[in-house]
Parts: C-alpha cells; structure tokens; sequence
C-alpha cells in the first residue's frame, strides 16, 4: 500500500456522516488515505454496522477509546493518534468539527510534521460553557488549513485574528453527505412502514444535550412544551431517545406527554428519511439544524444559542430555548413554512474544493 496522502480521524456519527464524502472522493481520485477511527462512542452499532450501511471501508485503525472523563478520554486518544501518525507518515490530517476526537486529532498533530486541516472551522456559539466550543476554537487556532462552510463562519475566523489566506470557504460537506446518503436512505429505509407514519404528518424531536437532558426544569419544559403543541395539532411526535436521555428519565420519574413516542436511537439512513418526511424537527443537534434546512424541513431549535446561525437567517430554524409557552408559539410559527428557503451551506461540492485545496 502507498504512503497515505491523508488521514482521517474520527470518533463520532455525525464525523462519520460529514468526511464520509470525502472519503468517497479520495476513492474516486485514487487519493491513498487511512481512517483512524477513535472510538470515542464505540458500539457496534457505531462501528462495524454503521460504516457497513454507508457502505464505506472498514476504519483502518481503531482505538476504541470508549467514554471517559474529558482528560482521560482526549489524553488517550492523542497518545494513540500520535503513535499512528509517526508510523503510517501521512501529508495531511483532516479532523472534523467539534469533538474530543477532533482536539486530540488537532493536538497530536499540531506537535508532527503533517499539516492539519479542520473541516467545518469557524462555527461559534459564543457559549464557552459548552465542550463543544473549547474544542472548535483550539482545533481552528492549530490548523494549517480551515475549511470554513460559509461565509459567515470565515469571518468570524477573520475576527479571530487568523490570516484569510490560511481560510477556504468550501461549502459544508453535509450538503454532498445529505445528497449521497438520501438516494441510499431511499434504497435502504423502511422506516415509515415500520413505524406506521405518514409523511409530513408527525414531528421529530431530539433532545440529547447534557444542558438540557441533565437539567430537569430544562427537559420538563421541552418534553411539556412539544407535547402540548403535538395535542393542539393532533399530531404524533417521533422521539429516538439517547440513553442519557432516558436514563434522566426514569431517575426523574418524569412521565412523557401521551403525544411523544419514545423509540430506540435509529440508524442514519432511518433517521434522515424521518428528517425529509417529518412536519416540523424539534432539536438541540447543530448537525439536525443543517439537515433539516437541506431537506427543507421547517425546524425548531431548543437551546439558548446556535452557531448554524445561517438557518435562522433564512427562515429555516427557530431558536427558542427551552421554555413551554416559547415552544408552543414558536413551533406554531414554523410548522407550515413550505420549506422554500436558499440553501447557505453550498452546491454539494464540498469534498472536492477541500482535496483540491490539500492536494
């Protein structure tokens, strides 16, 4: 096998989901690559299964690193990132995101010789509470390249004091990733014969965020304000309920309104097909912001902030927080947007500027 042009590291679905692109356009250039898979949530469902149903290699390493404690899970990660890195000698690492994985991929790599190259940099929150954007804004300040998804997340980057010449605005890879994986969500999915629904007449919630599902005022308010915008609509509400989530729940001993069906955490294509058929998505997930906005799929967000500020711009997404009354209205107000809004997150070429860019 060649040396590798590149390598991947990864630990997370929605890091799956955004480089799966680009690991198909490193296969269809002849680009050699590895794929150092982390394991920051390993499951087989995460693992074996899930890149099976995307139908993408097998991860060439593995550290199975599982959770952790913030420190101990990133010290870890970087030790075995950094063996991998002296021995396969790639030209260029890409991280994605936000993750522990992402800041241990930028960590061990800032101190070798590949360049490194952050994909989705210059999303901010401005929320430095969040683990999320500790790691965001470390792994854009390290990288020798920062492919930002827009616009925006560029200037915001230029703000920082980071040269606009180390800056490539690409388009967001989850516009090529929707588009790949919903011809595959197509071919595969049997969802909504599975679970009994009708196209664009029920809700999906997603509610996982540990400021939300580890406060109980917070959860009570999203779980009472959807419920009661569901009964007033008479229309079901599709919830895939994270184990944290449920965990909270039951140590709670909070009930969910008769108008929320809780189901088990679902694969990706069968997620995204609830996406593209669901009336209106309520959630706490950046990555289910940028989605639903591709699929054109009104959205409501429960959180204090978002850094997708683009799809609040254009009408798509609402930020309401986590308040009953505040839900109630907003997802009043979303509920029959018709879903014709401009697309800010690119033409679906993403993948291909970024290797142009390393390569």
């Amino acid at each position: 096998m060649a040396a590798p042009r590149i390598a991947f590291v990864l630990g997370t679905r929605p890091e799956i989901i955004k480089l799966s692109p680009l690991i198909r356009a490193c296969d269809d250039r002849d680009v050699p690559y590895v794929v150092v898979h982390t394991g920051q949530h390993y499951s087989d469902s995460l693992d074996t299964v899930f890149f099976e149903q995307l139908e993408l290699p097998t991860p060439t390493h593995n550290l199975e690193v599982g959770s952790d404690d913030h420190g101990a899970q990133t010290a870890e990660m970087i030790r075995g990132i950094e063996s991998i890195l002296t021995e396969t000698r790639p030209d260029h690492v890409i991280v994605h995101g936000d993750t522990n994985s992402a800041l241990a991929g930028a960590i061990a790599t800032s101190k070798l010789e590949p360049s490194l190259a952050h994909v989705e940099a210059g999303l901010r929150s401005f929320d430095r509470s969040m683990p999320e954007e500790i790691n965001r804004v470390l792994a854009d300040h390290v990288s020798n390249y920062r492919f930002a998804p827009t616009d925006e997340s560029a200037r915001l980057l230029a703000a920082e004091g980071i040269d606009d010449e180390r800056v490539v605005v690409t388009g967001n890879t989850i516009v090529d990733a929707v588009s790949q994986h919903r011809d595959l969500a197509a071919r595969k999915s049997t969802v909504l014969e599975d679970r009994d629904l009708e196209s664009g007449e029920f809700y999906l919630l997603t509610a996982h965020r540990a400021e939300n599902v580890d406060d109980p005022d917070r959860f009570g308010g999203i779980l009472a304000g959807v419920g009661e915008f569901a009964e007033r609509t008479d229309r079901e509400v599709v919830y895939p309920i994270h184990p944290r989530a449920r965990e909270n729940l039951e140590d709670l001993d909070r009930s969910v309104p008769d108008s929320i069906r809780l189901v088990p955490p679902l694969d990706f294509l069968d997620f995204l097909t609830l996406e593209d058929h669901a009336r209106l998505a309520i959630t706490d997930s950046g990555g289910v912001q940028e989605e639903t906005c591709i699929l054109e799929t009104p959205c409501l967000t429960v959180r204090d902030n978002t850094e997708r500020p683009e799809t609040i711009d254009i009408g798509a997404n609402r930020l309401v927080g986590t308040d009953r009354t505040a839900i109630v209205e907003g997802a009043e107000a979303m509920v029959d947007r018709d879903g014709e809004w401009p697309n800010p997150f690119g033409d679906g070429t993403a993948a291909d500027r970024i290797l142009d860019a390393l390569l």
